[in-house]
């Protein structure tokens, strides 16, 4: 019960200053490292961004993990999670390897339950994207694709306008963003 408030002015003057120092490299960092690092994340990078957290407040908390070391370890992942999404954005088999594959669970007015079934996906998931994206109604929807950072990308149906309008469109009437994952559906 003695530590449970407070244990030594030196202990804390030390988290206080490896806190701002680590807050500073992680800054610094994401800066360096461009958008990637913060925007809407997939599985591999999420598991990147808990283990930089993880290694933070080890360096942060632990006596025993000076700062250059427990940097070190922060900067080496920034520095794997570049060399990997680089090589992954010029390699189509690496990026398959470690990303996983958008999926449509949602077509042309049909559930496609072995889809949502394998993502783990509810009829009331889908329809809370619905809802943010303005819809209200299943009828004004071509697909709804769980995107590989597992966010829920509402395809209208196209109007009689936007078909002779638009040159998205294939031959068979199916949306060229909605093509390439026809494949995958299971």
């Amino acid at each position: 019960m003695d530590m449970l408030l407070f244990d030594n002015i030196e202990k804390l003057g030390r988290i206080i200053l490896t806190a701002v120092m680590v807050y500073a490299l992680i800054v610094l960092i994401t800066k360096l490292s461009g958008k990637r690092s913060t925007s809407q994340l997939n599985n591999f990078d999420w598991i990147v961004t808990v283990m930089i957290g993880s290694l933070s407040a080890s360096t942060i908390l632990l006596e025993e993990i000076p700062f250059i070391e427990g940097s070190a370890a922060i900067v080496t992942l920034y520095c794997l999670q570049f060399l990997v999404t680089k090589y992954a954005s010029v390699s189509a088999s690496f990026s398959h390897l470690i990303l996983s594959e958008p999926r449509i669970v949602f077509y042309q007015g049909q559930f496609l339950p072995d889809a949502m079934r394998n993502e783990r996906l509810t009829r009331q998931e889908l329809e809370s994207a619905m809802r943010s994206e303005g819809m209200n109604s299943f009828d004004d929807i071509e697909a709804i694709v769980f995107e590989s950072d597992a966010t829920l990308t509402i395809i209208p149906k196209p109007t009689p306008s936007d078909s002779k309008n638009d040159e998205q469109q294939s031959d068979d009437g199916v949306s060229e963003t909605i093509k390439p994952l026809m494949s995958n559906d299971d």
